[in-house]
This record gives C-alpha cells, sequence and structure tokens, in this order.
C-alpha cells in the first residue's frame, strides 16, 4: 500500500536525506524527546516591505495523513542505509505533535516565527522539509499577488499564471495565494474545482484565426456565451477588432445576446485602451469592458493606473505565479527548544533566538517574546494543531482574503508602496527574550 499523495508525492518521502539520517541516529542513541522548531524568513527580499502568510492549510492537509506505508520503508531499506528497528519505528510513526501559526493572509516580517512545531525531535525533524517548502513558496506567491492587488487599486484582476508555474502544484497553488491575496479569479479549472475560486477565461488567438473573418469569430463566441463573451482584440489589429466588436454587438442585440468586455494582448497598452475606449463608447458600446493581459506584474500595472489608462481588469500570469523578481524566500526551519531547555544558533549571520516565542502586533511595530511572557498586543500565534489533530474546520479561501485585505491596510503607506520603505518596519526582541538570549550566548562563549 502507497502513502497519501500530496502534490503528486509521498508526503513522508518529501523529506532531505539528512533528515532521515539524523532522525536514525537520533533512534540510535534514544534521543526521543520533545522538540521545538519554528519557521520564519530570515531576511526580506530586495523590495519587499512585508510578507503574507500563506501555504498553512496545505501543511494540514499534508500532515493529516503523514504516514510511511510499505512500500515507503521498502524503498528506504533499498537504500542499504537504515537499520531493521529505525525502520519499524518508521512504519509505527504518525505526527503527533502541536503547530502554533500565523494566520493566512496576516501580514509577517522577518525574524517572525510564522509555523511553530513541537513535537517528538523525530517527527519534527522529519517534516522540515515539506513546512519549509509549502509556507515558503506559498508564502513567496501570496508576497507578489498582493502587490498586483495594491497596484490595481481595486481594479479587478485575475490569475493567468498556471502554464508558466514551476509545476502543476506549483501552478495550483499560486491560484490560491492569488486569491488570498485579493485575485478575483482564476484561470485553472482544477483550482476552481479543488478551492471553489470563480473562474475566469476568453478565447485565444486560435480561435480567432480559424475563421476568415475576425466578425464570425466574435459572432459565433458570443452567440455560444451569451451574456458573458470577452472577445480578443488584436489578432490582426486591435482598433480594427474594437470596430467589429461594436458592429458585431449592434447585431447581436436585437438576439438579446451582449459582448461582456474585450481583451488587450500586445502592443502600448495605456494607448490602445485609450482608443478602444473611445471606439467602444462612441459605438454605443460604453458598458463593454476593456481588460489587459500580456507579461504584466504590479510595476507595468501601476504605471498604467497612474497614467489614466483605460483599463477595467488586468489577467496577471507569469510574473507573478512565479514571483519573477524574487522567485524564493529565505525561509528557514531551525530548533529553538528541546526536552533539557531552549536553544539558539551563534553562526555569523545566521544566529537564531532561543526559546519557543510569541509574536505581539502593536501600533506600528511587532514584538516578538518568549511564550507567557507578558507583553502588550495582539498575538498572532495560535494553536491549529494539538497531539496531532487539527483543532478547527479547514477556513474559507474567503476570510483568509479579507484577513489579507485588512491586514494590508492597516499598513503604513509607505510599506504598500512598491520602493524600499525608509525606515522598515520595525520588529522589537521582548525583554524576557533578549535576557535569555543573552544568558545562553553567555554560557556558550564562556
Amino acid at each position: 500500500m502507497s502513502s497519501p499523495l500530496f502534490g503528486g508525492v509521498r508526503t513522508p518521502l518529501f523529506t532531505d536525506l539528512y533528515e532521515l539520517t539524523m532522525a536514525a541516529a537520533y533512534h540510535a542513541n534514544g534521543i526521543t524527546g520533545r522538540a521545538t522548531f519554528e519557521a520564519f524568513v530570515r531576511a526580506l527580499p530586495e523590495r519587499r516591505n512585508f510578507l503574507v502568510a500563506c501555504g498553512l492549510e496545505e501543511l494540514l492537509d499534508a500532515l493529516h495523513d503523514w504516514r510511511f506505508c510499505a512500500d515507503d520503508i521498502e524503498y528506504l531499506r533499498s537504500l542499504g542505509q537504515f537499520r531493521d528497528d529505525f525502520l519499524a519505528h518508521l512504519a509505527d510513526l504518525r505526527f503527533t505533535g502541536d503547530i502554533r501559526a500565523v494566520a493566512e493572509g496576516e501580514v509577517v516580517f522577518e525574524g517572525e516565527p510564522i509555523v511553530e512545531i513541537s513535537a517528538p525531535i523525530i517527527e519534527a525533524q522529519l517534516i522540515e522539509t515539506l513546512v519549509l517548502n509549502l509556507i515558503g513558496s506559498r508564502t513567496m506567491q501570496a508576497s507578489k499577488a498582493v502587490r498586483v492587488a495594491l497596484a490595481c487599486q481595486g481594479r479587478a484582476f485575475v490569475d493567468f499564471s498556471a502554464r508558466r508555474d514551476h509545476g502543476v502544484d506549483a501552478a495550483l497553488g499560486a491560484a490560491r495565494a492569488s486569491a488570498i491575496a485579493g485575485a478575483a479569479a482564476t484561470s485553472l479549472v482544477e483550482a476552481g474545482r479543488r478551492y471553489g475560486l470563480h473562474l475566469s477565461g476568453t478565447m485565444a488567438h486560435a480561435y480567432v484565426m480559424a475563421f476568415d473573418d475576425e466578425r464570425d469569430a466574435f459572432r459565433s463566441f458570443a452567440r455560444t456565451f451569451p451574456g458573458n463573451a470577452v472577445l480578443l482584440l488584436d489578432t490582426w489589429d486591435t482598433v480594427a477588432g474594437a470596430h467589429h466588436v461594436v458592429e458585431v454587438a449592434r447585431e447581436l442585440r436585437a438576439e438579446g445576446i451582449t459582448i461582456d468586455g474585450v481583451r488587450l494582448d500586445s502592443g502600448d497598452l495605456a494607448v490602445l485602451s485609450q482608443k478602444v475606449r473611445e471606439i467602444l463608447d462612441a459605438g454605443g458600446c460604453s458598458d463593454v469592458r476593456i481588460f489587459a493581459s500580456g507579461d504584466l506584474d504590479e510595476y507595468r500595472i501601476d504605471a498604467f493606473v497612474r497614467g489614466g489608462a483605460r483599463i477595467d481588469g488586468f489577467g496577471v500570469g507569469t510574473r507573478m505565479g512565479t514571483s519573477e523578481d524574487a522567485p524564493s524566500l529565505g525561509v528557514v526551519y531551525k530548533l529553538v527548544e528541546d526536552e533539557h531547555g531552549p536553544k539558539l544558533k551563534l553562526a555569523e549571520g545566521k544566529a537564531t533566538l532561543p526559546g519557543r516565542k510569541q509574536l505581539h502586533r502593536r501600533d506600528g511595530f511587532d514584538v516578538i517574546s518568549l511564550a507567557g511572557e507578558d507583553v502588550d498586543g495582539r498575538a498572532l500565534l495560535h494553536p491549529v494543531i494539538e497531539s496531532g489533530r487539527r483543532m478547527h474546520e479547514s477556513e474559507p479561501i474567503e476570510t483568509s482574503a479579507q484577513r489579507c485585505g485588512a491586514a494590508v491596510a492597516a499598513l503604513p503607506a509607505r510599506l504598500r508602496r512598491f520602493g524600499q520603505a525608509e525606515p522598515p518596519y520595525e520588529v522589537r526582541v521582548s525583554a524576557g527574550l533578549h535576557a535569555l538570549g543573552d544568558e545562553l550566548t553567555a554560557a556558550h562563549r564562556g
């Protein structure tokens, strides 16, 4: 029997080999006590002033049936590295730990714990790569998508990224992350089915090219999808295409058919949007919306909006789904406590803060404290799994999206701009956490 699939892979084997070798060594030496690890982003990417936490729901789903099945054990045995008693231990293993996490859609900053895992050390160690992959990649995608949302200034945008995302699972994750960040819809049908997202699609140039006359293509498509047809204008000539839309729209009104919108996909989109708007309005099609697509990101959209382009919505693909200008996050997974007490790392440039923590949001700054320390502010780390069991039902994406919108709106205006914010958002360390760090540092260097 095979272990459960998640994202097309077996979750227990979605681990780096060194996690298995450490687990085997822990087992061989009787190191089985509880340990606490936390995942955080060491530093914000260039041109990012904040991040949007994402990926938690996928992580919880992945851990629900996390177990090594017979096929997994046999594969590990074939490697010739692991003793039979360790493999027998893996065969009985389930995730029995506790998880606290920042809710999806909440904004976070560098150094702040996003997810905390407390579990028997072998369990906690073996899920490291899974945690980092899901939290890091989805937070990256949501953080890029929310920048697109900011650039749109209330205009709708749609996730068009699936065909260029880095894998099937990445495309599904991008659709979900974009929805949390404020996307109105996705073009990816499986994401619509899986996550209950709105779907949006128009037509490709191939459909228009299948007809000798562009107007015939427009007529047939509008008759097939009366009331929600969006027609692609730039197959041959965008301005001529706009005139053809006016002509076809007049014909089809007698049949009770309306055209919802047109899409621009090439050329000088700002200039063309002005020309197309004038043609549509003059032809009695002022209710036909204009959408734009084609290598868009927050920077181009921001320029269009600020420049007065007559664009009502955007289809955003490659540069959003892959977070082209910041395609990875320096998310790390570090031991902060075990059965013997708090732990810290002192490596140059990679030092960590010890102990289980809480993250507090104050008016204009955050405070990282020790768990249980008396600190004012709204606590952001909340229990989501206890003793291996989820504490709540899966949260609707709409709830996460509302949280994201409120969190971003509450940020100082300088952080919502696309340049480097000065000063950056302040993240403080509490007195208790600072004192513990100094104590352990002195002990290690003494």
